[in-house]
């Protein structure tokens, strides 16, 4: 379904009954990044997958930025009468979820991040990123998303997802050239690392049960989940072998075992 919040129309699969899971993507994804686990945990949970601004459906005549998606995110919520949801956000949308999770603590029940950051530290390292994602919005919309997505196919972050069979490749190229250049230059500018706020000293205050995932291999987001862990409250952090930055791809057996056993216990794993 289409939904129209504060000038942007989002696309949502709502699906099943139960206690509300909210399903973020990552950059280049969709809605679509979860179907297989949505066709499990909606036996049990009512399922939200949006499309993330700037991605696939969903369209915008603003810039929207990470805290203005977060607004967004709990109007939604509110309108669909959801009060309490268990997030869960791969890359950019795990930088999402905590967002989410920091600007509105009492929606949310569990958290489980999965390849996440909470931002950077340092004004200089922003400005950086910032120069980094400008650059990489220029190259998309001068040389348009086919060749982009060959471009981002290549970078190291991705280097594991080389011994995926053909037909998972197939599938995720299909959903990186889903998207318009326009939006996905809109993402890295206002939802970029490198412009969103920086949640690490909200981390120790954030009380809110906590699932990290990062993949054995992917060993920037294995240090930064470590430091996570150190800091939030209530927090469990698994590292995924034979995995890189996308386990729920590389290693989905694995992935679903674990989500699953956070989301149906009570306490922590």
């Amino acid at each position: 379904m289409y939904y129209e919040v504060n000038g942007t129309t989002y696309w949502i699969k709502k699906s099943g009954s139960g206690p509300a899971m909210l399903l973020l993507h990552g950059f280049t994804g969709s809605a679509e990044t979860w179907k297989g686990f949505v066709e499990k945990w909606q036996a049990t949970h009512t399922v939200l997958a949006i499309d993330l601004p700037g991605h696939a459906k969903t369209t915008s005549n603003n810039s929207v930025t990470m805290k203005m998606c977060c607004q967004d995110i709990a109007e939604i919520l509110q309108s669909f009468g959801l009060n309490k949801i268990i997030v869960l956000g791969y890359s950019m949308g795990g930088r999402t979820g905590l967002s989410f999770a920091c600007l509105y603590p009492d929606l949310v029940d569990k958290l489980i991040l999965e390849s996440a950051s909470p931002g950077l530290q340092s004004a200089e390292d922003r400005t950086a990123r910032q120069n980094k994602d400008e650059q990489l919005a220029m190259m998309i919309e001068k040389d348009g998303i086919s060749a982009f997505v060959d471009f981002w196919e290549e970078i190291p972050l991705f280097a594991s997802q080389k011994q995926l069979s053909f037909e998972k490749k197939k599938a995720i190229r299909k959903e990186r050239l889903s998207h318009t250049a326009d939006g996905l230059a809109m993402s890295l500018r206002a939802m970029g690392t490198g412009t969103q706020p920086s949640w690490w000293e909200y981390l120790e205050r954030l009380s809110i049960p906590t699932l990290l995932l990062a993949g054995g291999s992917d060993t920037k987001f294995v240090k930064l989940n470590e430091n996570m862990h150190k800091l939030l409250p209530q927090s469990d952090f698994r590292i995924i072998e034979n995995a890189g930055h996308a386990i729920h791809v590389e290693q989905a057996e694995i992935f679903g075992k674990i989500v699953g056993e956070f989301i149906y216990d009570s306490k922590m794993v």
